[in-house]
């Protein structure tokens, strides 16, 4: 999802900012899905919460952080719902805006210095609300799929050097330095989807590109053989099967495993799922965000070299 006829393909996107649809089941208990709409007074305008990103920081955490700066509510993100672009009147600029769907969790509005009003609308009524068609357009994404969804996050192993100059067996070949800063930063970008439970393959490599995380949230690791390269190999019906029952509707799991799992791990499921992957390198360090409605996978998306930029947070 881009803007449309408001994108001009010889300006590269310089500005870079993210937001959600940030969406809460109705107090009266009758499960209507309702969206926060915040009012601007500097602009005289009503939008979904969003903003720039700050220096090092990730699109991810700028979504979490401008939810909470505007409306005073910490979320969950959950699916991807795309990016807009647009050109920035009186400049040669195009900024990009990444969007998640996000559930509203603890917190309470108070009026601030860039918002003065939060208001609630339910589905049939949010749309005439929006002051900008490209809002509208990534309401339109968040409505196609339900609002609430699975969550299980796929990570691939941080960096750990070369097996060639490793003395030992490869299963023991450790982080090296810049997969360990690499696994640091993984954590505050898993814990905004709300990661819960870690799982790991076996190798050390893998074992310890979660452990900030699970330390993080007081977790244990469970080892999953089979979702580690060899595992896969041998088995890999029994191994795609391990990887659909860790789909959980009560906690967002975190499965870190290696390179020529994921991959292939992904076109099966993806391909028995209808869903198209987005293109990605699936490189060390990297994580995909993948989400379910009933069992299905009906979202898929590729953290990369971002998270690999990310200031590291304790």
């Amino acid at each position: 999802m881009d803007g449309g006829p408001f994108w001009d393909p010889r300006v590269t996107a310089n500005i870079h900012a993210a937001g959600a649809v940030l969406w809460r089941r109705a107090a009266d208990g009758s499960g209507v899905i309702e969206i926060a709409v915040v009012h601007r007074p500097k602009y005289q305008d009503w939008s979904l919460p969003k903003g720039k990103l700050d220096p090092g920081e990730t699109p991810v955490l700028a979504a979490v952080r401008e939810v909470r700066e505007e409306t005073g509510l910490e979320c969950r993100l959950g699916r991807y719902l795309g990016h807009v672009t647009y050109p920035i009147p009186g400049h040669r600029k195009l900024k990009r805006v990444d969007y998640w769907a996000a559930e509203a969790a603890r917190g309470e509005f108070a009026a601030n210095s860039e918002v003065d009003v939060l208001n609630w609308y339910s589905l049939d009524r949010v749309m005439e609300q929006l002051s900008y068609p490209m809002d509208r357009q990534v309401l339109r994404a968040f409505i196609r799929l339900p609002a609430a969804t699975s969550t299980l996050l796929l990570v691939r192993h941080a960096k750990a050097g070369s097996s060639a100059r490793f003395d030992g067996p490869d299963d023991e070949r450790p982080l090296e330095r810049a997969g360990q800063a690499q696994a640091h930063s993984l954590v505050s970008n898993l814990l905004a989807f709300g990661a819960s439970e870690v799982y790991s393959a076996p190798p050390r490599r893998c074992v310890q590109t979660v452990e900030p995380l699970a330390e993080k949230i007081g977790a244990g690791i469970a080892i999953e053989p089979l979702l580690s390269e060899s595992g896969y190999a041998a088995a890999p019906d029994a191994a795609r099967a391990r990887a659909r029952e860790l789909v959980s509707d009560h906690a967002v799991r975190v499965l870190c495993s290696q390179g020529k799992v994921i991959p292939d791990l992904l076109k099966w499921w993806a391909d028995r799922d209808g869903v198209t992957l987005p293109s990605a390198r699936n490189r060390k360090g990297s994580a995909w965000v993948l989400s379910f409605a009933a069992g299905r996978l009906v979202a898929a998306n590729h953290l990369d070299r971002s998270l690999s930029n990310a200031i590291v947070k304790s």
